[in-house]
């Protein structure tokens, strides 16, 4: 600015100095004989045209200048904006990580309140506990019973569990029965017929595991079946028996690593007793070489033999009996379960997470290492949009699109229905995990509507024509309904239809009699007739109803 200010006022004493440029100029012009009148005028045009350009290339100047400034304003309003749009997404992401965390603290606070409500501490002697805790058993695991001579902890004449504490089972009370007699088949077969309300049971059989004289026994118990003694007939994958018993088996150990959870250390102690643990060792000793012969990808991260052999490891604490290597080559065939990052948490396998997605990435099951990545917080290390992108170009690339069109109509088809399964399962992993600002799925959506559409249409080309019902041969009645019309009528008068083939009139012939015709069916009855008989009047009428006066009668003559 000051430079320009400078410049400025230069340009303005330009005048001044041409003045004194001309009274030098008319001194010189006097003191010489010859007169200089033409040369000063081309000087003065001379500088007068520098002036001009001079001002002119100023003014230029100034008008670049605004422009530069008004663009440089205009670009940190832009900037202001953004950053401020930016701060809010921020904002809203850190309240909404903060109600999930809130939410999450609050489940977890609800947990502990209702499975750990109860002193832990042991009786004194001759002290009973309260009856509400032992209400619905008198045959509740006991605490005074473990002693060195009795390290399963089996009851042995008490009635009353400080350990357990209070129990409460609403919805299903036979729950107690069934625990308190540790009838581990009678259990099977109770949520077996209760699988439709499995929620309900998960919430009730933890309770209901307090009523058992020993719960880790009862689940132990429970394990015997999972692999049938008996040569299978069919495939076990196919056995519908099978696949329940299993996932009952499953669920049971759950049930029992929640009630573990409200425990404190020295109770955690007395139902995970030693002889408990070296049983749950050997069932997973017998267990480990039958899954030597599971398929990863046959598996297809939904394997039940692998999740039940480490949610045995999880539940009973015996982890660290095997080697850490062969427990995260079973985590992949586990890896599409929901119970699949708890579990790796339960056994201990957190850090080791970044391998186990990797290997993930690389057999094609990106959908379960993003939400792993989730799970375990690696989304920075494992960018779940490239994931799910590279999941897409794999489902496409099995496509027989950009390729000769050799590809017959079977394959095909299996191709699209397996690109139309991607797109879905990509959709929802984006939706499970609120990525539809980073991945739009409009484009996703549109691809969808794409192959169903092609389906359809192949669908319906595809299939035969249906045939029409053939139309009876020979004339068929006129069926009519003569009172109906004669409701709707005000007048009364019925409006009769006639038969397109009317009744032969020579059918009531006298002589058509006898046996023979005796058995043909009577004939049908006369059609209805309509008379109009005029209401009665004194006077004669004419045919057409009109009346005339006729002349009177001749008198009578006796």
């Amino acid at each position: 600015m000051e430079d320009t200010r400078s410049v400025a006022s230069l340009m303005d004493s330009t005048s001044s100095k041409i003045q004194q440029l001309q009274k030098a100029f008319a001194e010189l012009e006097s003191q010489r004989a010859v007169t200089l009148n033409l040369k000063w005028k081309e000087l003065e045009e001379h500088f007068h045209g520098l002036e001009r350009s001079l001002k002119r290339r100023f003014h230029e100047l100034e008008d670049q200048e605004k422009e530069y400034e008004t663009k440089t304003r205009k670009a940190q309003e832009l900037l202001e904006k953004k950053k401020a749009a930016v701060e809010a997404k921020e904002k809203a992401a850190l309240e909404r990580l903060q109600k999930k965390r809130d939410a999450a603290m609050f489940t977890i606070n609800s947990a502990l309140d209702k499975y750990n409500n109860a002193p832990v501490s042991k009786p004194s002697v001759g002290e009973r506990w309260p009856q509400n805790a032992v209400e619905d058993s008198s045959n509740v695991f006991a605490a005074d019973s473990i002693t060195d001579d009795n390290p399963d902890g089996i009851v042995q004449d008490v009635q009353i569990s400080p350990v357990m504490g209070n129990y409460e089972v609403k919805a299903y009370p036979q729950l107690l029965k069934l625990c308190g007699d540790m009838d581990s088949t009678g259990l099977h077969k109770f949520v077996s017929d209760n699988r439709k309300n499995l929620a309900s049971l998960k919430e009730e059989i933890p309770m209901a595991f307090r009523a058992a004289a020993n719960p880790a026994s009862l689940v132990l118990d429970s394990l015997e079946g999972f692999y049938p003694m008996e040569a299978p007939t069919a495939d076990g994958k196919k056995d519908a028996n099978l696949l329940g018993m299993r996932r009952t088996c499953i669920m049971l150990m759950e049930c029992l690593s929640i009630l573990l959870s409200g425990l404190d250390r020295n109770s955690l102690a007395v139902v995970l007793s030693q002889n408990v643990k070296h049983r749950a060792k050997t069932i997973a000793e017998g267990w480990n070489p039958l899954l030597e012969s599971l398929d990863m990808d046959a598996c297809n991260g939904n394997s039940l033999e692998a999740h039940a052999f480490l949610q045995l490891l999880a539940t009973f604490a015996i982890v660290a009996d095997f080697k850490e290597d062969e427990l995260l080559k079973l985590i992949p065939m586990v890896s599409r379960r929901r119970q699949a990052a708890e579990l790796c948490r339960s056994l201990g396998l957190a850090e080791k997470m970044p391998g186990v997605i990797e290997v993930l990435v690389n057999s094609g099951k990106q959908i379960d290492a993003v939400n792993l990545a989730f799970a375990f917080e690696l989304t920075e290390q494992f960018s779940p949009v490239s994931l799910l992108k590279s999941y897409l170009i794999e489902a496409r690339r099995s496509s027989p699109q950009g390729r000769p069109g050799n590809a017959s109509p079977a394959v095909q088809d299996e191709f699209n229905e397996r690109e139309l399964i991607g797109l879905k399962t990509v959709i929802k992993c984006i939706e499970e995990h609120s990525l539809e600002e980073q991945y739009p799925v409009e484009p996703l959506h549109k691809r969808i509507l794409q192959l169903e559409k092609a389906k359809a249409d192949k669908k319906r080309a595809t299939e035969p024509m249906k045939p029409q019902p053939k139309r009876p041969r020979g004339a068929q009645p006129r069926v009519t309904d003569n009172n109906n019309n004669i409701n709707n009528n005000k007048t009364g008068y019925g409006r009769v239809i006639p038969e397109r083939y009317p009744q032969y009139v020579y059918d009531n012939r006298p002589f058509l009699s006898g046996p023979i015709m005796a058995a043909q069916p009577p004939p049908p009855p006369p059609p209805q007739t309509y008379t109009f008989n005029p209401a009665p009047a004194h006077g004669n009428f004419y045919a057409n109803c009109y009346q005339y006066q006729a002349p009177p009668p001749p008198p009578y003559f006796h």
